[in-house]
């Protein structure tokens, strides 16, 4: 791996893990919604934290290396123009664009929403949440990712610079912040925001099965996929007609018959 590459994936490392704590303890003086008891639980917490380390072990094993395979068995097709900080750019968005239609295809493919549906299982959202994914759909992301890498000849550079801003916006749009409504509704113009991926976790499928874009707003504004409800205080969150389960269950949920 490039060393250049290498020093992006430590200060990516420390970006997340300052801003994580920032919005953790923020979500926690001004939150937007007042968790209940059940909600509020220290074992809520364990829970997603025990399915973030089980993710960050696999990534130098798995993740990472996969993504590195990909990029360097490219072939290198693409046009001078479509280098450096404008290919960058290019890249970013496209990856984003990319991003979207995966997310959705996690909610309509079966085998897929089998693993993705753990992480809607939460029925509270914090920053936790961001990073309460399945294994099985860490794998499958990156299994995904690689096709793109090889087909678009996409360098390592951009698909770390996109992954870390990918985790900067969920931790941000997953989080329990209370912002200025008048600056919310300005910022979801561009970006996504808390009040439009909250309406993504809502327990009514109807609108789990909306408002999929992850860095940029404009997808689903573009594609038809906006949620019709929007953001309320006391919306109830997790996966309609389905229930919490603990991290063996979770773990297991996916290989379960009926999931």
């Amino acid at each position: 791996m490039q060393a250049g590459v290498e020093q992006l994936l430590a200060w990516k490392g420390a970006v997340l893990g300052a801003w994580f704590l920032l919005l953790f303890l923020l979500e926690r003086r001004i939150p937007a919604a007042i968790p209940r008891l059940a909600e509020a639980s220290w074992r809520r917490l364990v829970r997603n934290a025990a399915l973030w380390a089980g993710n960050l072990l696999i990534s130098p094993l798995v993740v990472v290396p996969i993504s590195a395979v990909a990029a360097s068995a490219a072939p290198q097709w693409r046009p001078q123009w479509w280098s450096g900080v404008a290919g960058l750019l290019l890249d970013l968005v496209l990856l984003d664009f990319l991003i979207y239609w995966w997310h959705r295809a996690n909610h309509v493919v079966p085998l897929l929403w089998r693993f993705h549906s753990v992480h809607h299982l939460d029925r509270f959202l914090d920053t936790t949440s961001a990073v309460r994914f399945h294994a099985g759909e860490v794998v499958l992301s990156a299994l995904a990712r690689a096709c793109i890498i090889l087909l678009l000849a996409v360098p390592l550079t951009s698909v770390v610079v996109f992954e870390t801003l990918v985790l900067v916006a969920a931790l941000f749009h997953h989080s329990n912040l209370r912002l200025p409504p008048a600056f919310e509704r300005a910022l979801s113009l561009a970006v996504v925001t808390p009040s439009i991926h909250w309406v993504h976790h809502h327990r009514l499928r109807a609108d789990t099965d909306a408002n999929y874009c992850t860095i940029l707003s404009l997808w689903d504004r573009l594609f038809m996929s906006r949620a019709r409800h929007r953001r309320t205080a006391d919306m109830a969150i997790g996966v309609e007609a389905r229930e919490e389960e603990r991290l063996f269950g979770l773990l297991a949920a996916p290989f379960r018959r009926g999931a």
